[in-house]
């Protein structure tokens, strides 16, 4: 997409602004809104329906009745299927107008929205449409007196409250399994960036996702979120986002009916260079975008570079010389590499950390300025002399920040790796299988990549360790677990 297509596709947009409730946009009951901000210039893209409890309680209610209708929850499999497969096909359509709302509302790169919405928004859609009627139920093995079956059945009303980094791609994560496994769902899109999920809501419908289904209720994390989190109807929440937020839905839920939580939190993933790997432009390159892409606004970015101390000044100067080729600029220019941060607010908090990093002493060797004219962008910066204990080396960032410790072999990057509180993502880089695979083995966290920068595929479970995470995995058949619960029919034969 050129720039010239983008703008255009901007000036032409008329987002809706009102929460999606029983197959129908409405106001907030109370008809209030919010402002959403395009991060870019400043500006006011939309006042947005600042949903409440009294709108949870809505969409409850409208999802409870079509869980208990049975008009998805028992519908024939392969209408599910038909129906999911017919909105990738939409998404697919609408690629354009969706990458064009989500990068002005976010900040992100068109280059990444075009990616994320026509490619894998729209394939998380098909390929949970087409895992519906290959997810069976067992028999037990008994005598010949008893039939002993093990059912899966949709756990219910489902609350899915989304981050701000990639709304839509994880409004995916989420929905395609939830609807899936035949839940009736309530989506909460981040304050910042509700707008392309309240879109996809109309593309469902159109789709055939019965009235009720799907309800999507923009509001901010201590109204809607935290009724949301409280209901009593609600079955199961999953959530992405902060490490702190995703306490507070533990807390809600055990001050309520004890729903199930799932959660993805935050991290301090390591990106670790053993003496041996290949230093060739790949790896740089893997190096670089793991820091940076997306503006570091993102869970599992590797900001932590353990690198062996006899390669790292090597090291340094190659990712150096990178990261100075990253262009700010127009979010909706495919020039453009670096997105603005989300908001003022976030990128003053991002430049906090750069201001300590080299307060404790760590060496700017490149980047760490703010540019705010008129945006909130972040030139990204690069650190050398990064030791385990400053501030920058502990703490999620979330911003485009790289730091280099140098380490002395590979127990001590293993030793150095391991000491955090989080446990989402690592990755190897080793020319040493067996080096490889103890490393793997030995760190703690959902995903461990060799010689890549990768979170793996649509097929692959996502999640985290410790502070991460819970047991609920996004991704892979094993994200429709946390959506179905198991039942025994246990038959006495006569």
């Amino acid at each position: 997409m050129t720039l010239d297509r983008a703008q255009h596709i901007a000036a032409s947009l008329k987002p809706e602004t009102r929460a999606f409730i029983g197959g129908d946009y409405v106001d907030a009951k109370d008809g209030d809104t919010f402002a959403s901000i395009n991060p870019a210039t400043g500006e006011v893209v939309a006042e947005i329906a600042h949903c409440k409890a009294a709108d949870v309680n809505r969409a409850v209610t409208a999802a409870r009745g079509a869980f208990d209708a049975g008009t998805w929850s028992r519908a024939d499999p392969t209408m599910r299927k038909e129906v999911l497969l017919t909105l990738a096909n939409l998404v697919r359509e609408h690629a354009e107008e969706l990458a064009v709302l989500e990068s002005i509302n976010s900040g992100k790169t068109i280059t990444d929205c075009l990616h994320e919405i026509g490619t894998e928004v729209a394939n998380f859609f098909q390929w949970y449409g087409e895992l519906i009627d290959k997810t069976f139920g067992k028999v037990a093995p008994t005598g010949q007196d008893t039939l002993a079956m093990i059912v899966r059945e949709p756990v219910g009303v489902v609350g899915l409250v989304l981050p701000w980094n990639f709304p839509l791609l994880m409004a995916a994560w989420k929905l395609a399994p939830a609807l899936a496994a035949g839940c009736s769902c309530i989506v909460k899109p981040a304050e910042q960036t509700p707008l392309t999920a309240i879109r996809l809501a109309a593309l469902a419908a159109e789709a055939g996702v019965p009235p009720g289904v799907l309800n999507v209720l923009p509001g901010l994390g201590e109204t809607a979120g935290e009724a949301i989190g409280r209901h009593n109807d609600i079955d199961v929440v999953s959530f992405t986002g902060s490490t702190e937020v995703g306490g507070y839905f533990l807390r809600y839920a055990g001050e309520s009916n004890m729903k199930v939580v799932g959660l993805e939190m935050g991290g301090k993933s390591p990106f670790i260079v053993l003496e041996d790997a290949v230093m060739d432009d790949d790896m740089i390159e893997n190096a670089a975008m793991s820091a940076f892409w997306n503006g570091g606004q993102n869970c599992s970015a590797n900001m932590r570079q353990l690198v062996d101390r006899r390669i790292a000044g090597e090291f340094a100067e190659r990712v150096t010389e990178r990261a100075k080729r990253f262009r700010l600029g127009n979010p909706l220019d495919p020039e453009t590499d670096v997105p603005a941060m989300v908001t003022r607010e976030h990128q003053d908090r991002v430049m906090s950390y750069i201001e300590t990093g080299k307060s404790e002493g760590a060496t700017l060797v490149c980047g760490g300025f703010a540019t705010n004219a008129p945006g909130t962008f972040i030139q990204p910066a690069v650190f050398t002399d990064v030791a385990p204990s400053m501030t920058i080396a502990r703490e999620e960032i979330f911003g485009p920040v790289l730091g280099i410790l140098p380490v002395d072999g590979l127990d001590e990057a293993l030793r150095i790796a391991k000491d955090t509180d989080y446990g989402l993502h690592a990755s190897v880089f080793t020319q040493d299988i067996d080096k490889a695979m103890r490393m793997a083995r030995a760190l703690p966290c959902g995903t461990v990549s060799v010689n890549a920068f990768s979170e793996g595929d649509i097929t692959t479970p996502f999640g985290g360790y410790k502070r991460s995470g819970s047991l609920a995995r996004d991704n892979g058949a094993e994200a429709m677990d946390q959506y179905l619960q198991t039942k025994t029919i246990w038959i006495a034969l006569r």
